[in-house]
């Protein structure tokens, strides 16, 4: 049985945790808030192309919130995938021809992120360890010049990503199925 002394404590400690209870939802609101705007302002930070080592918190953070990958946007269909991988260094190849810059020799690693319309949100990359000696701000360059030149034919609910290589020339003839 409850007496009028337990009832009452029991009325002083329900009050006692909800007043708590609104704070500290209203700090965890807060911390939330906060943590968002900064997660916001280091991606606005980020530059749109860069070379694997450099901001490497914020490019953690790129790929973590970029999780879809491009063999998924397409159904899992390698060839599709690959398709449009190869599709984009050949464009890269026209462009690098378009504004008179020497891709051939260059072999890099590299991670293409797409926004959700396919426009092209990062290119990060490292040089391989064969591939030509260059100053590697004039291919930053370059790819800046590209991406406001290219979009993918593909999108997606999110953003997404393809991490592989790319050697310059491709050398590469896409073959439709009907041909093989």
């Amino acid at each position: 049985m409850i007496n009028g002394n337990n009832f009452e404590i029991i009325i002083i400690t329900y009050k006692l945790i909800q007043t708590n209870l609104n704070k500290i939802l209203t700090i965890l609101a807060f911390l939330c808030f906060a943590m968002c705007n900064i997660s916001n302002a280091q991606t606005a930070d980020l530059p749109k192309v860069f070379m694997i080592g450099e901001y490497e918190d914020e490019y953690e953070g790129l790929v973590v919130s970029c999780g879809d990958k491009l063999l998924s946007v397409c159904d899992n269909s390698m060839e599709e995938a690959y398709t449009k991988w190869m599709g984009m260094l050949g464009d890269m190849e026209s462009y690098s021809v378009k504004s008179e810059f020497d891709l051939r020799g260059i072999k890099i690693w590299i991670n293409v992120f797409w926004n959700k319309d396919g426009s092209v949100q990062n290119i990060v990359y490292y040089p391989k360890p064969n591939s030509r000696n260059m100053n590697f701000e004039e291919l930053t360059s370059f790819f800046y010049g590209f991406l406001s030149d290219y979009q993918l034919d593909q999108t997606n609910e999110e953003c997404f990503s393809f991490y592989g290589s790319a050697s310059f020339p491709t050398f590469s003839k896409i073959v439709p199925a009907q041909e093989k």
